[in-house]
């Protein structure tokens, strides 16, 4: 109620029921669909019942968990649930003096694979407590691992089962996706356990464009076309200056910092905050800023590798 929300949508009621049901679910529904509170009201709903209980959840990125540490947060003290306000991120950028801490009290640990990998599962006689008490694993945007990087990601799923396992524990898995064709095979990959898949997506959605841009071209006979590096750089300063907040997204660190000085030569506020990059490399304290610099409006355009999770 305090956030606005007086009834659920279709597929947040389903995963919420299914998971009191005791099932492994995969909630498949569009961008801003709602999503996060597919996982988030199961879990402090258990938190509720049982507050020495525990939850992990795995995001692609930091910048994902970031942005779903804030809005937990917020909604755990709006809630204002006594001994359950303790959501925390563990990841790299975790400083190392707090980590003892952040094990020992965190009702919610957010993090990201490799994290989980190199950071957590090798030293699990530090987090046995959490590990014993663990009763969700909530894995989101799962359509981020596939191919190659998808079978190790299985192989650390399949290594936390056995050390939750160890220390007499079962989670439940939750796992959401954007719209895929195969998520029950993809989730029963990933947890290789049965997953129940809801895909009936009950919310409203507002009108999308999809525009696909040819470069125009240089030499029509030889069909040498404009540089799309270029031509990306035009349109994005194009948004810009009608102040329409834009994402420009490359795949590489050297076509990432190409666009970034074409856009701020061409910006005429000489706001250096105003158009930013986004890439790995950069100190964590700097992605934070951008981060939050997007979701108050301070940042109109931002320059990114995948580094930036489009979720946000």
């Amino acid at each position: 109620k305090v956030q606005g929300i007086n009834t659920l949508y279709e597929h947040q009621s389903l995963a919420y029921h299914s998971v009191l049901d005791g099932f492994n679910v995969a909630v498949v529904s569009g961008t801003a669909s709602g999503k996060t509170l597919c996982y988030n009201l199961p879990v402090i709903d258990s938190l509720i019942k049982i507050p020495q209980g525990r939850a992990l959840y795995l995001f692609p990125t930091k910048a994902l968990a970031q942005d779903q540490l804030t809005n937990l947060r917020e909604t755990l003290n709006e809630m204002g649930i006594p001994g359950i306000n303790n959501a925390n991120i563990y990841d790299g950028d975790t400083p190392q003096h707090i980590r003892s801490v952040l094990r020992q009290q965190s009702n919610i640990i957010l993090t990201n694979p490799d994290m989980l990998h190199t950071g957590i599962l090798p030293h699990h006689t530090a987090w046995k407590d959490f590990f014993a008490a663990l009763r969700f694993v909530v894995i989101d945007e799962m359509h981020a691992y596939r191919g190659v990087f998808g079978s190790h990601v299985a192989n650390v799923i399949r290594r936390l089962k056995r050390i939750c396992r160890f220390y007499g524990s079962q989670p439940q898995f939750i796992l959401t996706s954007a719209t895929i064709a195969n998520p029950k095979e993809l989730a029963e990959g990933l947890i290789e356990k049965p997953v129940k898949v809801i895909d009936q997506d009950g919310s409203p959605h507002g009108e999308k464009h999809f525009l696909i841009y040819n470069p125009p071209f240089v030499d029509k006979r030889l069909g040498i076309r404009q540089s799309s590096l270029l031509e990306g750089s035009y349109l994005a300063g194009e948004l810009l200056e009608e102040d329409i907040q834009t994402i420009v997204f490359g795949r590489t660190r050297r076509s990432i910092e190409l666009i970034l000085t074409y856009l701020r030569q061409r910006d005429t506020s000489q706001n250096p905050n105003r158009v930013r990059g986004y890439r790995s490399g950069y100190l964590s304290r700097e992605r934070r800023a951008i981060e939050e610099g997007l979701r108050s409006g301070e940042v109109k355009g931002v320059v990114a590798t995948s580094a930036l999770e489009l979720g946000i």
